[in-house]
């Protein structure tokens, strides 16, 4: 299961890199939150869509050859990046609203799945 969970969230960064990277635009103007940090620098919006590609990519070794490390280093990213979002969102007075469930489910609960599955990769055991 953990190596699956790894897999799956790879995937979605790898999917997330993508719109960032190939709409970035429409991911700007469109992902509740986004617009509201500022206006549109797509430097650092192809720098975020990197990030994602490699954590992503990190996941999917991690498991596909059950690689705890690279597990522990595909999820660092996501964790981070979630924490920061889980500051700011504290810092303006948590507000449950689309922007907190954008985030609770685009952002936050992928990171801590991955980083929990990382974590846990050793205790599975491949059946030949």
């Amino acid at each position: 299961m953990h190596r699956l969970i790894l897999i799956g969230v790879g995937g979605i960064s790898i999917v997330t890199a993508a719109y960032i990277w190939g709409a970035t635009q429409h991911w700007h103007d469109n992902v509740p939150g986004v617009a509201l940090t500022g206006a549109l620098n797509f430097h650092f919006a192809k720098d975020v869509a990197l990030a994602y590609v490699v954590s992503g990519a990190g996941l999917i070794w991690a498991g596909h050859k059950q690689d705890k490390s690279a597990g522990i280093c595909g999820a660092s990213w996501l964790v981070l990046h979630a924490l920061l979002h889980i500051r700011m969102w504290v810092h303006l007075g948590v507000f449950i609203d689309i922007i907190a469930l954008t985030n609770l489910i685009g952002i936050q609960l992928p990171a801590f799945l991955a980083f929990f599955a990382a974590i846990n990769l050793q205790t599975e055991r491949t059946h030949v």
